[in-house]
């Protein structure tokens, strides 16, 4: 039986290849609006997905539908409750990206602790000086890691065992996990008060939207960095913000933005005490074929009947 994927927005040729090896046919979609998507989904088996989203509109128009795989990790962009109303199932590709982010993440903290960005752009305007600006060893610093997944556990071993960093780790259901490295804790809290560098690396849920605010960061050390490479909507941006003015935290570094694209006029581009960066933290060579293959396997997995590597839950746990 022939089934058809229609693949949202183009992909890495191993994703296309995989699935025209295994007879599935190809509906590249003609856009992402979703009056584009109801119309050309009514005849396809399965969603291939990167950013367009996946409303219960689109889903309810797709009779055949079986699977809904994601491109990359966070399925924020899916209706989740609609697709497991139908039986859909999601999937997505975790393992893909998590050592690119995972570094970039790595990337960050080390670009916010040595003063990268502010050496380069003081010395590029003259100013020598600047040299006489300290930075920080990384060595015996701690690390909040906010959600132990499989990236954060990965950025917990790259900072414990690369740079000798301690590293505490907040999990909400921390049961009897244990985990080499990492100190784990149900008390966020604790975390944001006895870190160095806290990262996000959170799913974005109706639970942790807005899970950094005011009054977590108020916990935070003056003297502390906050990283992003989760979604934007983890963080209340009008608290950042106010926290950076006025120097209640030392800095950030921000890949991801509320609503995907941030306007030209984001606050947060004006301020010299943060890293901005377009949402490229998977965004390598390797990781994007892999997001590719290993979305594409999702949808063969499920449509030939076989349990998926890479089932998405309706609701994750972090």
């Amino acid at each position: 039986m022939s089934y058809k994927v229609l693949i949202t927005e183009d992909i890495d040729d191993e994703g296309k290849e995989y699935l025209e090896k295994y007879g599935y046919e190809i509906k590249m979609a003609s856009g992402i609006r979703e009056d584009i998507l109801i119309r050309e989904v009514r005849d396809c088996d399965a969603i291939l997905v990167r950013m367009a989203r996946i409303t219960e509109n689109v889903i309810n128009y797709a009779p055949k539908l079986k699977v809904i795989s994601k491109f990359g990790v966070g399925v924020d962009n899916i209706d989740i409750k609609a697709a497991a109303k139908r039986g859909i199932q999601i999937t997505n590709s975790p393992q893909s990206n998590k050592n690119s982010v995972a570094e970039y993440t790595m990337g960050l903290i080390i670009a916010l602790a040595k003063k990268l960005f502010i050496y380069d752009r003081e010395l590029r305007n003259g100013n020598f000086d600047i040299r006489e600006t300290l930075g920080l060893d990384l060595e015996g610093k701690v690390l909040g890691i906010v959600g132990i997944g499989s990236i954060g556990e990965l950025v917990a071993s790259k900072a414990s065992k690369g740079f000798g960093m301690k590293v505490i780790g907040f999990r909400r259901h921390i049961d009897s996990v244990k985990m080499e490295g990492i100190q784990l804790t149900d008390n966020l809290e604790y975390v944001l008060e006895n870190s160095d560098f806290i990262s996000l690396n959170v799913p974005f849920t109706d639970s942790t939207r807005n899970i950094i605010g005011q009054r977590e960061i108020s916990l935070m050390k003056p003297g502390a960095f906050l990283i992003n490479t989760a979604r934007g909507e983890v963080v209340d941006r009008s608290a950042l913000i106010d926290a950076l003015l006025n120097k209640k935290i030392a800095g950030a570094a921000i890949d991801v933005f509320t609503g995907e694209v941030p306007s030209k006029d984001n606050p947060l581009f004006k301020l010299d005490n943060v890293i901005v960066t377009p949402h490229t933290a998977a965004h390598t060579e390797e990781a994007v074929k892999r997001m590719s293959l290993h979305s594409a396997i999702g949808i063969h997995q499920v449509l030939s009947g076989v349990k998926p590597f890479w089932p998405v839950p309706v609701s994750p746990r972090y």
